[in-house]
């Protein structure tokens, strides 16, 4: 029987891979736009949308289903949207249209990719 520990491990890694998303998404974006891709520039960019995954994930209590579909889908919109929202009026950054098309793509395709990798 596995110990709680591995246990607890096990039911965080779904939300890292969603949190990794965010920075793949986040790191591409600094560096295609050449922006401060050190630690300060990227953490600053993928805050909003971090806290907004982790938000998500409490909300539809995520941990009891990590890996379905529906739940990766419900995850992708809310941090997409919640993210722009806190981006734009807690963060004041920008929120042009082209940005929020490419975030919910992105985030869309990798949100719901690992997990058609991982139900496979």
């Amino acid at each position: 029987m596995p110990d709680s520990v591995s246990m607890s491990r096990a039911r965080l890694r779904p939300l890292l891979y969603d949190m990794a998303c965010v920075l793949a998404l986040v790191f591409i974006g600094t560096r295609n736009h050449d922006q401060d891709t050190g630690v300060s520039g990227v953490l600053d960019v993928a805050a909003p949308f971090w806290i907004a995954v982790v938000i998500a994930w409490l909300m539809l209590r995520a941990h009891r289903t990590p890996r379905a579909m529906s739940t990766g889908a419900a995850i992708w919109i809310i941090s997409v949207a919640l993210g722009m929202v806190l981006r734009h009026f807690v963060w004041d950054r920008g929120t042009a249209g082209a940005f929020i098309v490419v975030a919910t793509i992105f985030l869309g395709a990798t949100m719901m990719g690992w997990r058609a990798i991982a139900n496979r």
